[in-house]
């Protein structure tokens, strides 16, 4: 069996002694606050401290803003000067021009897996896209550990994944990683706290990948994300109601 690369862990604690890099320091940095906004212990809009930030994690300020720096190149932050920096809270075309993005990507993905994969890739995916669905189930019941549902975005993520991986295109598969479109996805329903799925929603779409044509696979995962983005866009109406100002403290 190939070995597949692990996807989006959590990061691995800093190196110690006395020669400890910089440049380690701020990947591990870049990870761990990652990691923060995308299980909403950093929610979108919220003011960013550097030096609140290196005390935190035990490092110096260089490799936090370092991270940080890389955060905003990607948008997951953004900058004012004079303000500060804030965890970016996403617009309804940014929310768009993502989904659209993320849609070519996938549906493509989608397509070349029912083509390429094989039986036992495709029955792992079935497998996948239902365990998905029981892992969401338990997060639609009162509160959620943060930590539980971080953890079954990951689960999530690593779905879409194996179908970038059975696709057998590298390129493609590396696109969708390199464009962040599924962290984006993750973020925005981080946001706006969309849990409540209907109870076969990846079993629907990994049962289409899994034995459908082509055509039918690409028609599956276009359905899947068209619906996820109108729930996303109805909750960030919500959303920019709670978020008046720049700074949220």
């Amino acid at each position: 069996m190939n070995k597949r690369r692990a996807h989006f862990a959590f990061p691995p604690p800093p190196p110690v002694g006395l020669h400890r890099r910089t440049s380690s320091l701020a990947v591990w940095a870049y990870t761990e606050i990652r990691n923060r906004i995308l299980r909403g212990d950093l929610p979108v809009g919220l003011a960013i401290s550097r030096r609140k930030l290196a005390k935190e994690l035990k490092v110096s300020v260089l490799p936090v803003t370092e991270a940080l720096q890389r955060l905003e190149r990607e948008g997951l932050l953004e900058s004012k000067p004079r303000v500060g920096t804030r965890v970016r809270i996403p617009t309804r075309e940014s929310i768009e021009e993502r989904c659209q993005l993320r849609e070519a990507l996938e549906t493509q993905a989608a397509r070349l897996f029912a083509e390429r994969a094989t039986k036992a890739e495709k029955r792992e995916l079935r497998h996948m896209g239902r365990q998905v669905d029981r892992l969401y189930a338990r997060c639609e019941k009162g509160t959620v550990e943060r930590n539980l549902l971080f953890s079954v975005n990951t689960y999530h993520m690593g779905l879409h994944m194996r179908i970038a991986e059975g696709a057998r295109c590298p390129a493609l598969r590396d696109a969708i990683e390199k464009e962040q479109v599924l962290v984006f996805n993750w973020l925005y329903d981080t946001a706006v706290q969309r849990r409540t799925l209907a109870s076969d929603y990846h079993a629907q779409l990994t049962e289409a990948l899994a034995k459908g044509t082509p055509a039918e696979a690409d028609a599956a995962m276009r359905e899947h994300i068209r619906r996820g983005m109108d729930q996303v866009l109805e909750g960030l109406a919500r959303l920019h109601q709670t978020r008046r100002g720049w700074r949220l403290k």
